[in-house]
């Protein structure tokens, strides 16, 4: 097989952001699980692009530089950027902001779970983030590690995702503010799980064709917790608004470890061919 029919995993994490691998971890195993490519899409940083991308070089893994930015939503708006110039002044500008943001966002994230009665702190939950970025995954580790609540799963599920009771929606992007700033440092921009943004589906078709006016490139075509149904409807979606598809397992190492890298919850299966056309569009050679 050679690397253009391998498969690939083009929404990773680690411990720059809330993983649990260092970003030379995340690109080994992605060998070991025999990925062809992967892109690095750390949450608000690229601290850890470059130290991927050599260790891919090294390893024979092609590693797209990447990022993730949360956006301002009544629910839960992820815009994903590929190929995007980790030196980019505009980019570091915004992460510094980002990450001032994240902070103010996990203080909150803080209050509301002691409101609900945890014994959890942000002092906690930033000791398991070796990158120095907290995330709720944190939090939820130490709900976990701690034995108030069963897993990293079920505290989502329950108090720290979209519209649970410790969720805090803090955020200084707009989506139309993350577009325009991938594309000023030369990349693409894809809407990252549509379905958390949870719009009617009309109502999301005129978001995505709002978003595709400011230059969105794509959306997530393939994803970790969608369904059969819905991996047809959003690759379909793509299709009718004229968008690129991309995918994803939204990997973050033991800090989800319902999810596995390349596989998901164990049946994703996203070919190169995605990230092909993604190259095309961009103008990278094959």
């Amino acid at each position: 097989m050679t690397q253009q029919q391998g498969r690939i995993d083009l929404h990773t994490h680690s411990n720059v952001s809330d993983g649990a691998m260092t970003p030379a971890e995340v690109v080994r195993h992605a060998k070991e699980k025999g990925l062809a490519a992967i892109a690095l899409t750390d949450h608000d940083s690229m601290d850890g692009v470059p130290e991927a991308m050599a260790v891919g070089r090294a390893m024979g893994v092609e590693v797209v530089p990447g990022i993730e930015f949360s956006v301002q939503s009544d629910t839960e708006t992820h815009i994903l950027g590929y190929y995007v110039d980790h030196e980019h002044p505009g980019i570091r500008e915004m992460i510094g902001r980002q990450l001032a943001m994240r902070d103010e966002r996990m203080e909150e994230t803080e209050q509301l779970l002691q409101g609900l009665g945890f014994d959890v702190t942000l002092e906690e939950a930033r000791a398991l983030a070796p990158g120095g970025i907290v995330g709720r995954a944190h939090f939820a580790r130490v709900m976990v590690n701690k034995g108030l609540i069963g897993s990293v799963k079920e505290a989502f599920d329950r108090y720290l995702g979209t519209g649970r009771p410790a969720f805090s929606g803090r955020q200084a992007l707009t989506a139309r503010e993350a577009i325009h700033l991938i594309r000023d440092a030369g990349g693409l921009s894809f809407v990252a799980h549509p379905q958390k943004i949870e719009l009617p589906d009309a109502e999301l078709v005129v978001f995505l064709r709002e978003l595709k006016a400011e230059g969105l490139c794509g959306l997530e075509g393939y994803y970790s917790e969608y369904t059969p149904e819905m991996t047809e409807k959003f690759q379909r979606m793509a299709r009718e608004l004229g968008l690129e598809i991309s995918g994803g397992t939204d990997f973050h190492g033991s800090m989800k470890p319902h999810i596995e890298i390349g596989s998901g919850m164990g049946n994703l299966c996203i070919p190169y061919t995605v990230l092909a056309r993604i190259k095309e569009l961009r103008g990278c050679p094959a």
